[in-house]
């Protein structure tokens, strides 16, 4: 009887740290950017530069300058930069300050990140839908990189289409 006992105790205790990844979904991106949606529907999106994205997409970067991104809760935002593919967001990357108000804020959101010891970061993710990346860039900044698994499924698909019309052209 202790048995049962030890063990649904050991099983409650991890389903209570384990990860809410339906906060992450429901979430869907940083504050009201959404990863999908049209980076022109984003305030003080600024273009900053063409990319190649996986050595063959073409895609854009945009720095958002709006007072409205520039905390979190009581901690700062140093930058917030969207990628965007055909003009819809399919990359969030939010740089501040290291600060472990942060940690514990996505930690209290998400449950608790898989840390994953090759690329020293921690992630939260949902496959065939959405990631968050919490990762030190250096000893005063961390930056959190949101990615839409469906955008870069449609880069793929788009990638198909135009190898389909190049074998139907011979």
């Amino acid at each position: 009887m202790k048995l049962i006992y030890f063990i649904l105790a050991f099983i409650s205790f991890f389903s209570v740290k384990s990860q809410d990844l339906t906060e992450l979904v429901r979430r869907n991106g940083f504050k009201d950017i959404k990863l999908g949606s049209s980076v022109d529907s984003i305030q003080g999106a600024i273009f900053e530069k063409d990319l190649i994205v996986m050595k063959e997409f073409e895609a854009k970067q945009y720095e958002v300058k709006n007072p409205a991104y520039k905390k979190i809760g009581d901690a700062e935002v140093k930058s917030v930069e969207l990628k965007a593919y055909k003009g819809l967001i399919y990359e969030i990357i939010v740089t501040t300050p290291k600060d472990p108000r942060i940690m514990k804020g996505l930690e209290k959101s998400y449950g608790k990140a898989t840390y994953n010891l090759r690329t020293e970061t921690y992630n939260w993710h949902v496959p065939k839908q959405i990631s968050l990346i919490y990762k030190g860039e250096n000893k005063k900044e961390v930056t959190l990189t949101y990615r839409s698994y469906p955008m870069v499924k449609l880069m793929y698909a788009d990638k198909k289409k135009k190898i389909e019309e190049i074998a139907d052209d011979f």
